[in-house]
């Protein structure tokens, strides 16, 4: 796992910043490409109640382990992933979503290429 992702919790102001994809239809596997060797993400919505990130990641990469302040739902939208939550192991597929809870360790590693949707709910 040679990528590493620092999950931005950042202001509103930098969501207005970027294209507006409010009121359209979209299709999320195509809001990220995936990129040889690394990880991709791109932050649909950043709001004080929460954000929502897609993510992609080429096989072999992954997040070490680490904890968040917020529970986070974990979508995936196309490949595998394997992701750990206190020591356990899942296999989570296209279609499959897992909810990781607030200050537990958590990592995942794509099994195949895979994408995915990060949920962020704040407090």
């Amino acid at each position: 796992m040679s990528a590493h992702i620092m999950v931005d919790y950042g202001s509103e102001e930098r969501q207005e910043k970027r294209e507006n994809l409010y009121s359209k239809v979209l299709r999320l596997p195509d809001l990220v490409s995936y990129q040889d060797g690394t990880v991709a993400s791109r932050m649909l919505i950043n709001k004080k109640a929460g954000s929502v990130t897609i993510f992609s990641f080429d096989e072999g990469e992954g997040l070490s382990e680490h904890t968040a302040p917020y529970d986070a739902v974990v979508t995936i939208l196309d490949g595998e992933c394997e992701v750990w939550v206190e020591g356990k192991t899942f296999q989570v597929r296209t279609g499959d979503t897992i909810i990781l809870p607030a200050n537990k360790p958590h990592a995942l590693s794509a099994v195949t290429k895979f994408k995915m949707t990060l949920t962020m709910i704040r407090e």
